[in-house]
């Protein structure tokens, strides 16, 4: 049984658009919170992410996942759904790509992942480790679909946090543009664009953490 996940999408996508940034669009729409995690020496040690996704994408996800009750999911029932969204975003950069003192850093597979169901929204939870710890004085973190099928949008303030961080720390968001014009300009001309070339880049949200 093939399980919808965003991948196949973005897969299917690619396909047959042959996405370019005039031609980028975004058909799934994600709402992100997310929290970056530190150990006791203070050293960022990886990411947690919950990405709700839009009505569309979630009833077409639904399709062959039979609740028990109607418009009732349990975590093992999304279980399979789940894993499948979770394990296929590898091919994608899990659509995080993050920077310690201007060093690449590189992210290990996602781990205690699961969906929920609520409001008419799935909501997949899942944590990036990193693949080595870090502890930079700064740490930028860009969340984006390099193609821009997806479309990721932070919330307020609150939707970024620090978990065990040393109280030095601070963060901050910036988030994609909300202009769909935006699109029109060249990639160079995003500030959070200046290591990505690919159309979404120029929508991406950028998180920093700064520990001095």
């Amino acid at each position: 049984m093939v399980r919808r996940s965003l991948a196949s999408l973005l897969f299917g996508a690619m396909g047959v658009l042959g996405a370019t940034a005039a031609q980028a669009h975004p058909d799934v729409w994600i709402t992100s919170s997310s929290e970056l995690l530190f150990a006791p020496d203070g050293s960022m040690t990886g990411v947690r992410h919950a990405w709700t996704f839009d009505d569309m994408f979630t009833t077409g996800a639904l399709q062959e996942i039979d609740g028990k009750a109607k418009d009732a999911y349990s975590r093992e029932e999304l279980a399979p759904l789940a894993r499948t969204n979770a394990e296929s975003l590898k091919e994608f950069g899990y659509f995080n790509f993050a920077k310690a003192d201007g060093k690449n850093v590189k992210f290990d597979e996602p781990v205690d992942y699961f969906m929920e169901y609520s409001r008419d929204r799935l909501t997949l939870h899942f944590t990036l480790p990193l693949k080595q710890p870090v502890k930079p004085k700064e740490l930028v973190l860009d969340v984006f679909d390099p193609t821009f099928f997806a479309d990721f949008k932070f919330g307020g303030s609150d939707s970024v946090s620090l978990v065990g961080a040393p109280p030095s720390c601070t963060i901050g968001l910036q988030r994609r543009p909300m202009d769909r014009a935006a699109r029109a300009k060249p990639v160079d001309e995003h500030p959070a664009d200046d290591d990505h070339d690919e159309a979404g880049a120029m929508f991406a949200n950028r998180i920093t953490v700064a520990c001095p």
